[in-house]
């Protein structure tokens, strides 16, 4: 039987649960390897995912035997079909977190069964990676780390963050990604002050300070990573910040371990920007995957702690408002005796020169 069904049954067993709907396409995709429109039923005997018929070739291509998934054609199906599926069932699994109130009143109504919210448990699982999915996370970051190599050269004085955050997304796609795993952000002078700023036609000139955060997809799964960039010479006010953001970052990376306290964490990340005068503006990191944000969140109000195989970001930042700010973003492997850095990105200050 497929590995990842195999675990939920357990799972759903020790929660009193005799079956679940899943709706989330991204959990799906997670037990299946099915990226295609539809709902996945575990039921007491039987995986049955429901979709229609512009989806079951493309979904018979994915699954194998081993598989042991019904693939049925939601328009042959009737309302006793439905009913059905998880008749002898007492209670029934269902993502809280991804439906909204009028697709539990649909459920209800289709189902015919008791719903009960089950708390996130494949997300939480999904947090654990194994070693395929980090060998993907690690193509991902290496298209990454190369985008950047590139971007060095291509980044010219006059050209706009728009054009600039265009051809990142052309590099990567062209160069063995999925798709980017995110909007680019590609952020420059005062514009840099926004921790998550869009894109404008601002042009670039000499003297700049530019953020770019940006990250692929390899086989659905998510890379980010964050530089922090300077035009011909670096400003004497950007030094001190740039060298802040760079020890937190390192810090951070160096508190990362399997059995760290994610608390601990992240109020050691904002206490170091708070006694150097600066508020964080945002977490000091996530957990990435199939999504870009992911668990675990790296919280004050997170109280588990780290396991190995969990990937995440590091991402301090200080944000001058009106004026500039600074990011510096990492994703790393968390093992047992500390971390891996998977985006390998120098930090060094990095002044591109070769723009005119």
């Amino acid at each position: 039987m497929n590995e990842n069904i195999k675990w939920l049954r357990e799972k759903l067993k020790s929660q009193d649960l005799q079956g679940m709907i899943v709706s989330n396409p991204i959990n799906i995709k997670y037990l299946t390897g099915i990226e295609s429109e539809g709902v996945l039923l575990i039921t007491l005997k039987e995986n049955i995912f429901i979709t229609d018929s512009r989806y079951t070739e493309a979904v018979n291509t994915v699954l194998t035997i081993e598989d042991e998934i019904l693939v049925n054609d939601k328009r042959h199906l009737s309302k006793e079909d439905y009913a059905g599926f998880f008749i002898f069932c007492e209670n029934v699994g269902f993502e809280e977190k991804y439906v909204t109130y009028y697709d539990y009143k649909n459920m209800m109504q289709t189902y015919r069964v008791n719903l009960t919210e089950t708390e996130g448990i494949i997300e939480n699982q999904r947090a654990i990676k194994d070693d395929e999915e980090i060998s993907c996370i690690r193509k991902a970051c290496k298209i990454t780390d190369d985008c950047f190599e590139y971007l060095k050269t291509f980044i010219k004085k006059g050209m706009t963050e728009k054009e600039i955050a265009f051809e990142i997304e052309r590099y990567m796609i062209t160069n063995g990604a999925d798709d980017v795993s995110f909007e680019p952000i590609v952020a420059s002078g005062h514009n840099s002050s926004m921790p998550h700023a869009i894109p404008t036609t601002r042009k670039i000139k000499e003297g700049d300070i530019i953020i770019l955060d940006f990250g692929c997809k390899y086989k659905g799964y998510c890379s980010d990573m964050t530089r922090t960039v300077f035009i011909d010479y670096v400003e004497d006010m950007y030094k001190e910040v740039y060298e802040l953001v760079l020890k937190n970052n390192k810090m951070t990376i160096n508190d990362i371990k399997e059995g760290s306290s994610i608390k601990a964490i992240t109020r050691n990340s904002n206490e170091d920007l708070k006694l150097n005068g600066y508020m964080a503006m945002h977490s000091p990191g996530h957990g990435v995957g199939l999504e870009v944000h992911e668990q675990p969140a790296l919280s004050i109000n997170t109280d588990n702690n780290l396991k190995a195989n969990m990937v995440v970001t590091v991402e301090p930042g200080i944000y001058v408002h009106g004026r500039f700010g600074v990011r510096i973003e990492d994703t790393v492997l968390v093992t047992r005796g500390g971390s891996v850095r998977l985006t390998e990105s120098s930090k060094d200050y990095t002044i591109i020169k070769n723009n005119v």
